[in-house]
């Protein structure tokens, strides 16, 4: 593929995008898990927007931070579906240099997004059960909208230098990504030139959002903890215990491919191919597809207003 070439600066017109590596002559048949996996995603997430949107009794914080993890995950899998299905079913594996930026941004800024999204449910979660009195006066539906605009905000202004950091880099002739989807650090691997600037761009704002959120996650329920531990009786403990459990599996979900692929990005040169994307895949498909249903199971008002 020609690129734009200027005195010794290369960019290419566009890269190639790779499937499950070592599996091409399946991906027909590995289309038809992935398919019902942004299925169950796309009709989970609606379905929960839905019945918040139609049931008053729902219309609180915890709820409306639900909305918002559905409209996120919503964000994430409609990023990637027309690359990595359009790879499963029709081999298309080629994406304008723009597009593919474009399609980087978003899917950063969504995973930042979300990453903050669970820091606020987990906020929501501390005030409700170690303030249950102020818990009603504190996350009102002004703060929520507030707290909602600061989260979308902070996911763009801090991920927008970064189309901008690949497009100054000149590129060497590879033009192949690791995965069917655009990363951050898989375009910048395929530069010619000094890419210190973005590998410590990247990595202030990965710890300085994603991390400093996660940290947050874990304090929050070691005083949930602290607090539980103090109630009078066991069934207390239990009660308040239970109004965690989805939100902990949302958590851990989302956070434990996410650190994964980081690792691998960062120091696992050596990782074979396969576990690389399928570890990507996890990252970015499965928490959309599985939140719908861990919050169906676990929380008994969405179960109530479902049925």
């Amino acid at each position: 593929t020609m690129g734009e070439v200027n005195g010794s600066f290369y960019q290419p017109s566009a890269f190639f995008m790779m499937g499950i590596p070592g599996l091409e002559a399946f991906h027909y048949w590995i289309s038809i898990p992935f398919s019902a996996l942004y299925l169950i995603a796309i009709s989970g997430n609606c379905m929960i927007l839905f019945i918040i949107k139609k049931t008053q009794s729902l219309h609180e914080p915890m709820y409306y931070f639900l909305s918002m993890l559905a409209v996120t995950d919503l964000g994430l899998v409609f990023c990637t579906l027309p690359t990595t299905l359009g790879i499963f079913w029709f081999n298309v594996r080629r994406i304008g240099f723009d597009a593919c930026l474009t399609q980087m941004y978003f899917i950063h800024t969504l995973s930042f997004i979300e990453s903050s999204v669970l820091l606020a449910m987990a906020f929501d979660r501390y005030i409700a059960i170690s303030h249950p009195l102020r818990h009603p006066s504190i996350p009102t539906k002004t703060t929520v909208m507030k707290i909602g605009m600061a989260i979308i905000v902070r996911g763009m202004v801090s991920l927008l230098p970064i189309p901008f950091l690949l497009k100054r880099l000149t590129y060497c002739g590879k033009t192949e990504l690791s995965h069917s989807f655009c990363f951050h650090s898989d375009i910048m691997n395929l530069a010619c030139a000094d890419i210190k600037v973005n590998v410590f761009y990247g990595m202030i704002i990965l710890l300085s959002t994603v991390g400093m959120d996660f940290i947050f996650i874990v304090l929050s329920y070691i005083l949930i903890i602290k607090t539980v531990v103090s109630l009078a009786t066991k069934e207390e403990c239990l009660k308040a215990l239970n109004t965690c459990v989805s939100h902990i599996c949302a958590v851990l979900v989302f956070f434990i491919p996410m650190i994964a692929l980081s690792m691998i990005h960062r120091f696992g040169k050596n990782v074979p191919p396969l576990v690389n994307t399928l570890v990507a895949y996890t990252y970015l498909i499965i928490p959309p597809a599985l939140d719908p249903i861990i919050y169906s199971i676990k929380s008994s008002h969405i179960r109530e207003a479902l049925i």
